[in-house]
């Protein structure tokens, strides 16, 4: 029986192969540039062929969207047909932040101009172009192809939401994400060459797909973040959640806290020390800020009804800071369960 996971892969190899043929035409369009003359050659050729090479590849990535979606409300048990159709076209010609498509892929020849003019040998600033346009070509193929599976799912009623899955390799911040449900109408958030997809979770098979969280990962597809790192040798845990991040994680900390609390990472004096810190889970709202108050109740240290008045005397140590910190093992564990990686 065909299962919504095995569908995701086929549509993930599908999604592949379009933003690889249409990285490898304009990889070939760039070798035609003029290095002497790169505005007028882009102007000439290069660059309205470019354009059509991404926007074709935009066009064929949106319309696999409703095959998929119909594929996966078909093996839930539902009748594909209902819902509006995607309109592939008004996926193409334009870039995923709004601007219009070719002055975004114009940005590549700003990138080796500047290179040139900053003494780069011609060879290197011609790269740092080409690299720059993959990036995009790749970036905008995937993006049109996402953004029209969004828009399906928004337009069929039987669907409430989607999974997101991850491809191996992927990097710690699309780790943490994969095999979470989001709601029909939550943005997809995504990095440049990210290549994560939707899964979509329907109203009859939403427990069925809450499962992929735990389910193994498949050929190629992550669907657990814990899972994945455990499959990764540890020089590559270290290089995607960097030396004391991987050795938090293996020590028993939440992959999912140690990954977010890089994204509020700051400097601040404590323990008589600059400390590495974060910012991340430190709101009212927030885990520490909650365990902080806690504690400080259960210490005598403020009335039970400080409530939002409670102000940290602490700011949240990175895992790195921890493991500089800490006399001995035993001390570092606690230090991780207090700030809260470890439960």
């Amino acid at each position: 029986m065909t299962t919504a996971i095995d569908l995701a892969r086929a549509y993930y190899a599908g999604q592949a192969r379009l933003s690889r043929r249409t990285v490898d035409q304009v990889q070939a369009l760039w070798r035609q540039m003029d290095r002497g003359r790169l505005t007028e050659s882009w102007q000439g050729v290069v660059g309205p062929a470019v354009l059509e090479a991404v926007r074709a590849g935009q066009m064929a990535a949106a319309a696999q969207a409703d095959s998929y979606l119909d594929a996966v409300v078909e093996a839930d048990g539902d009748d594909p047909a209902e819902g509006p159709r995607v309109r592939p076209s008004a996926f193409a010609g334009q870039a995923s932040d709004g601007r219009p498509l070719d002055s975004l892929l114009y940005l590549p020849v700003i990138t080796t101009k500047q290179a040139v003019a900053v003494g780069a040998a011609d060879v290197d600033a011609m790269m740092r172009g080409l690299n720059q346009m993959l990036r995009m070509s790749a970036t905008q193929v995937a993006d049109a192809g996402r953004t029209a599976v969004g828009a399906g799912i928004a337009g069929r009623r039987t669907i409430q939401g989607y999974i997101r899955i991850a491809a191996a390799p992927c990097c710690a911040r699309c780790a943490i994400l994969t095999g979470k449900e989001f709601g029909w109408n939550a943005g997809f958030q995504r990095h440049p060459r990210c290549d994560c997809i939707h899964m979509p979770a329907t109203l009859i098979a939403r427990s069925q797909r809450q499962g992929a969280r735990t389910a193994p990962q498949q050929r190629g597809l992550v669907t657990d973040p814990q899972t994945y790192f455990n499959s990764l040798s540890r020089r590559e845990q270290e290089r995607l959640f960097t030396v004391a991040g991987a050795r938090a994680i293996r020590d028993g900390a939440d992959i999912t806290s140690v990954v977010n609390a890089r994204r509020g990472m700051y400097t601040a004096g404590a323990y008589r020390h600059r400390v590495a810190a974060t910012r991340e889970g430190t709101t009212t709202r927030g885990a520490f800020y909650r365990s902080e108050r806690a504690r400080a109740v259960a210490r005598g240290q403020v009335p039970a009804n400080v409530g939002r008045a409670f102000q940290l005397r602490t700011p949240r140590l990175m895992p790195e800071e921890i493991y500089r910190l800490a006399a001995s093992r035993d001390e570092a564990i606690a230090m991780l369960r207090r700030f809260g990686y470890l439960t």
